[in-house]
């Protein structure tokens, strides 16, 4: 995904799902906008614009103009968030954060000390009766409940008048009618007792204070749970040093980190994180990459070796050469993957976000009901039914915990992948990952460590060694085939000369051909010798043999003759077949799709434990093997880390890029795994597992909150056992609910991958 064409808006006033189904709504009418998700969670918006926007001068400035002011029209404010604030944030909590934290408690202790004040003289008997002999007084009572109403319950009447203005509803509708109604009913009692039969003159003056400050506390509580839910990314975030040590000219000196600039030669001392994404030049040590990889033992870093901005070294000095900069670095990369995920949806969010944007007006149409049905037929005093069960359903009814129930999950999740090294790219293949039956896996790279190295050199005719060598590499060093790697590698380690060819051309799948000096060569495996009528059979126990020991054999011919073979030797990964076996144990089939020889194949399938595999298969077959196991009824996952996977990673359900792969692979994955070995798969799967389990989780206790809830306020229970719902209890229930949503939301941060 180019980073230009994403733009991330902070947005305020989003209170329930209500708010964020109309916020929605908003962005996608937009025009330039390809495809939008907005989440309550942490109140942002990532919004993805056509290529056409990016195309013209200042595009993206007026859709982020046109977006905040799409917004602004639903009553709520919008902000765009600079590309530099994920690098700029702090692990910690904000103070702006802190100052609102304590503003809300302020208000709950406000609140919570004058309604339960209140109460209290109320039951033992220190307020007066309601006449107009205390007129004065209880108007007193009256004007300091108000001031007191306005005080803790600002923002939640701002967003009523908000929404009744822009016709919409939300969480403030609900409470703010509510409490609102109950102390115009109380000062409608005061004024004029003789308005209320004598049985129902109540005033509800406390009912309204211990409300709001039942509800302040649950949204204390719940801002508290969510600033544990982006512990992960800030932990992210406040991974990139503020400094860098730039070494010019033998003078070490200090700069910000963004006047670094690729090229430059830093200086990284021990206990220091590294600066940026770059090369060792110099000096040995070890590296702590455990937040980047999800790796515990640090890692060697020698001369050459790259190493990721934002780890730390642990031991030695190093120079390490700048290569990947500002947002080009992986943990930039990280972060604005993790932003976009979390911001995602599955396909299970959508049924909670249609009910709950149709959730607020079909609650007052309810409440409306159920105060004319307590009013008619309710017993007396039925105007004291009919007010306190209208009271009740529009205070417990309110929809945040169904609208936190999928996001909080996601964004928890999302956040733990990311510290154990699963880089997950968006919701819906964390959902389908979950159900995988199948995984497809490349050999080099996937299974093996992708660092060929060579290990034979077998002439077949009169010729040396060395010029074996130098006429395969002079043929290999225009491919960026990691065997072609090993190939040159070996020249060039040997000081070969290399020799201009001519005619140069890839044959897909099966090897090289070009002319030098004059000289038809080919370079290859035996399906190209056999498709040029180059006889092998000579030497085919020779090559039985190397195979036999997991080496790639590599076929050399001049002129139509077989000069002789080359071996190439790619390491299993020590971890691939524990890897396997945990697969296996969970009911997911390995295949392994190779273009290497069969043998090869069949011996690395044999010694991990891989029945089902096929070898000599070109890149465009991949996808075609993928989509023939899909008609079967797999749901497949593809692991590759090649150009040539792209393909296959796109057709399968889910796509997993190794991170030590290309960026290619990378783009068109839905899962990426910043080690790059199969131990990632098997905690993707876990993370997946426990996940979709959270949010399953949640969306039920949601809806069955709201299912329950809703009638029992209404009075279903009174006719039966005589039981009602105070207007309290109400309010105290409806906050609980979503700090219940988002506790449970937090076990995923200790989810065993």
């Amino acid at each position: 995904m180019k980073d230009q064409l994403v733009i991330r808006l902070s947005v305020s006033g989003m209170r329930c799902a209500g708010c964020l189904g109309k916020v929605e709504i908003a962005i996608d009418a937009v025009d330039g906008v390809a495809k939008a998700s907005v989440s309550l969670a942490d109140h942002t918006a990532i919004i993805i614009a056509n290529e056409s926007v990016s195309d013209h001068l200042g595009g993206m400035e007026e859709l982020s103009d046109a977006l905040i002011a799409a917004i602004a029209a639903t009553g709520r404010e919008a902000e765009r968030l600079s590309a530099d604030d994920d690098l700029n944030a702090q692990p910690e909590v904000s103070q702006e954060q802190a100052e609102q934290s304590s503003k809300r408690l302020l208000q709950v202790l406000l609140a919570g000390v004058a309604g339960f004040g209140l109460m209290a003289a109320n039951m033992v008997g220190y307020l007066p009766a309601i006449t107009a002999e205390y007129l004065n007084f209880w108007i007193g009572i009256a004007l300091i409940t108000a001031i007191i109403m306005l005080a803790t319950g600002f923002d939640y009447y701002k967003g009523m008048l908000h929404g009744l203005k822009y016709r919409t509803g939300s969480m403030d509708t609900l409470i703010g009618l509510g409490t609102a109604s109950a102390w115009c009913y109380s000062t409608v009692l005061v004024i004029n007792p003789e308005l209320i039969a004598e049985a129902a003159r109540h005033t509800y003056f406390e009912a309204a204070l211990i409300i709001l400050a039942l509800i302040n506390l649950g949204q204390w509580l719940e801002a508290r749970a969510k600033g544990k839910t982006g512990e992960a990314i800030r932990r992210l975030c406040g991974l990139q040093p503020r400094d860098a040590r730039l070494l010019r000219d033998d003078i070490e000196m200090d700069i910000p980190i963004s006047q670094v600039r690729v090229g430059d030669i830093l200086r990284v001392r021990p206990g220091e994180k590294v600066p940026v994404d770059g090369r060792v030049t110099e000096g040995q040590s070890a590296l702590d990459e455990a937040i980047i990889s999800g790796e515990s033992m640090p890692t060697l870093k020698n001369i050459g070796d790259s190493v990721i901005g934002g780890t730390i070294n642990s031991t030695g000095s190093l120079l390490v050469q700048a290569e990947q900069v500002g947002h080009d670095t992986v943990l930039a990369h990280i972060i604005d993957t993790v932003r976009i995920a979390q911001a995602s949806k599955p396909s299970i969010a959508k049924l909670a976000d249609r009910v709950a944007s149709i959730f607020v007006s079909a609650i007052i149409c309810f409440a409306l009901l159920t105060f004319t049905v307590w009013w008619f037929f309710g017993p007396e005093p039925s105007s004291v039914y009919a007010f306190t069960t209208m009271m009740s359903v529009l205070l417990i009814a309110c929809p945040c915990a169904l609208g936190l129930a999928t996001p909080i999950s996601i964004m928890v999740g999302t956040g733990r992948g990311a510290t154990a090294g699963v880089l997950i790219k968006n919701a819906e293949a964390l959902e389908i990952f979950e159900k995988v039956t199948a995984l497809v896996v490349d050999k080099t790279g996937t299974l093996t460590e992708g660092k060929p190295s060579l290990t034979t050199i077998h002439p077949a005719t009169n010729m040396n060694e060395d010029k074996l060598l130098a006429l395969a590499a002079s043929l290999e060093k225009a491919s960026e085939h990691p065997l072609a790697a090993a190939i040159v590698g070996a020249a060039l380690d040997r000081e070969l000369v290399l020799e201009p060819i001519e005619d140069f051309s890839a044959v897909v799948g099966k090897g090289v051909r070009a002319t030098l000096e004059g000289q038809s060569i080919l370079l290859g495996n035996a399906q190209l010798m056999s498709d040029d009528g180059i006889d092998i059979s000579t030497v085919s126990s020779w090559v039985e043999t190397h195979q036999q020991g997991v080496e790639t054999v590599i076929y050399l011919a001049v002129n139509g003759l077989l000069a002789g073979l080359i071996g190439v030797s790619d390491p299993i990964k020590a971890s691939s077949q524990e890897a396997i076996q945990a697969l296996h144990s969970e009911g997911v089939e390995v295949v392994m799709l190779t273009g290497d020889n069969h043998h090869t194949a069949a011996v690395v399938a044999a010694k991990l434990g891989i029945k089902h595999f096929e070898a000599e298969v070109l890149p465009e077959q991949k996808a075609a093997v993928i989509k023939q196991m899909q008609d079967e009824g797999h749901t497949v996952a593809m692991a590759g880390d090649g150009i040539n996977d792209a393909p296959a990673l796109a057709q399968a359900h889910v796509g997993i890029a190794m991170g030590t792969g290309t960026h290619v692979a990378m783009e068109s994955a839905g899962i990426t795994l910043i080690k790059g070995d199969l131990t990632g798969i098997v905690r993707a799967r876990r993370l997946s597992r426990a996940t979709m389990k959270n949010i399953r989780q949640n969306l039920f206790f949601a809806f069955v909150y709201n299912s329950a809830g809703v009638p029992i306020a209404a009075g279903i229970l009174y006719p039966f056992f005589g039981l009602l719902l105070s207007p309290v209890i109400a309010a105290a229930a409806m906050s609980c609910s979503s700090v219940s949503v988002i506790t449970n939301a937090l076990r995923l941060r200790s989810a065993k991958l």
